[in-house]
């Protein structure tokens, strides 16, 4: 709880300081990037760094915590905490790395509001920085304890045993530990991180759904090679997967994470993706097919062509061993390549959705914003829709409204 002093500070001064927020976290990465460069090696997504990513969604997350403290005092946003330590714990974040983050944090936001921050101002914000701080190193231990890991050692070696080219753009690694142990314990919808040295001797770490039923004796990867597109350049560690990474190779992961996984109910399912976002969406339905679910499953995916769309067969096969599931495809440009499918966006008009469905979404932005609209429009509640984001989650950090 939010003492009523620093509370009615807090609410005084949000304003001022949501405003900055943007400004403040820029300086506080450049700041504390300088004096310790070596953050960049393996913890920070340097792409999301320089896309401005990373910061707004810091940005986001601070504001939203503050805001969720003043509209209510007596309960924690743990959605929100809970998707934030669950990314921290792929990425092995450590408890005195919350002491580094504060210490340039206050630096800049007393830099970039200089006298406005008086010694109450910066007493209450401390007692936000630290409530959520808190909450979150106690999520993300619990995390470390569930999964047995050591966070100090969060990372084990694995050998690729098979590389599929799925699509053009996209292929499926298969590993198992090179240490020939057991397999971590996951949930249908978890990713994992891999970490990977570029050319210039920098660690790069992304996260990547587990596209297979978590069951299985090995772990699938499926990876999109993102290209460079305008001002954005190309996505350095999916290039360099792509690029490098052959069977026999070994890639180093982390334990699996990520809080939007398959619940075991009874209710009817609705997966829905677009583009790479099939990937969690498969792990899903093969970990269905593996335990002889009989739930009602609608999965409705969107895509360029059908050319484009990874792991099609597998979904329609997938589908097809299910005693009542249906699948529907949208293609933007050329929906010949396979039959049944719709030309154009995904567009829900007509569909008999349940009411009571659990949905998961994952794809773009702009899609998931898109497609819950027409959710919602279609009578399914807001809070049976769960959604995926593939890096710095800027949909939570601005709210999903």
């Amino acid at each position: 709880m939010l003492s009523p002093e620093s509370a009615a500070v807090v609410r005084a001064t949000l304003p001022a300081v949501g405003g900055a927020l943007d400004e403040i976290t820029a300086r506080f990465y450049g700041t504390m990037f300088a004096d310790q460069p070596e953050l960049l090696d393996g913890l920070f997504n340097r792409g999301n760094q320089a896309s401005g990513e990373q910061r707004r969604a810091l940005a986001g997350s601070i504001a939203g915590f503050a805001q969720a403290l003043l509209a209510h005092p007596d309960e924690r946003p743990d959605a929100m905490l809970a998707r934030i330590a669950h990314k921290h714990a792929a990425l092995g974040v450590t408890e005195d790395q919350y002491t580094i983050v504060h210490k340039y944090l206050f630096r800049a936001i007393g830099d970039v509001l200089g006298d406005a921050v008086t010694p109450e101002v910066a007493a209450a914000w401390d007692e936000v920085y630290w409530l959520m701080a808190g909450a979150l190193i106690a999520q993300e231990a619990r995390l470390y304890q569930e999964a047995e890991v050591d966070p100090r050692t969060p990372w084990r070696q694995w050998t690729v045993v098979e590389r599929r080219e799925e699509t053009p753009d996209v292929a499926s690694f298969l590993l198992r530990p090179a240490d020939d142990g057991p397999l971590p314990r996951a949930r249908a919808g978890q990713y994992v991180s891999v970490r990977v040295r570029m050319p210039d001797g920098i660690r790069q770490t992304r996260q990547y759904s587990l596209s297979n039923a978590p069951g299985d004796r090995v772990r699938r990867l499926t990876v999109k090679r993102v290209a460079s597109v305008a001002d954005a350049p190309e996505g350095e560690v999916s290039n360099q997967l792509h690029r490098t990474v052959r069977a026999g190779d070994e890639l180093t992961l982390s334990a699996p994470f990520g809080d939007v996984v398959l619940d075991d109910a009874a209710t009817p399912l609705v997966l829905v993706s677009a583009g790479i976002g099939c990937t969690p969406m498969a792990g899903m339905l093969e970990h269905l097919a593996a335990t002889g679910s009989t739930r009602p499953v609608r999965v409705l995916h969107a895509d360029r062509t059908p050319g484009d769309h990874a792991l099609r067969a597998e979904t329609r096969r997938l589908v097809e061993r299910l005693p009542d599931a249906r699948a529907e495809f949208w293609y933007e440009q050329d929906a010949s390549g396979e039959p049944g499918a719709h030309t154009g966006l995904m567009d829900l008009a007509g569909l008999d959705l349940p009411a009571d469905a659990d949905v998961y979404l994952c794809g773009s932005l702009p899609f998931m914003r898109g497609v819950r609209a027409q959710l919602l429009e279609a009578g399914i509640p807001a809070r049976s829709i769960r959604y995926e984001v593939f890096g710095p989650d800027l949909w939570l950090a601005h709210a999903e409204g």
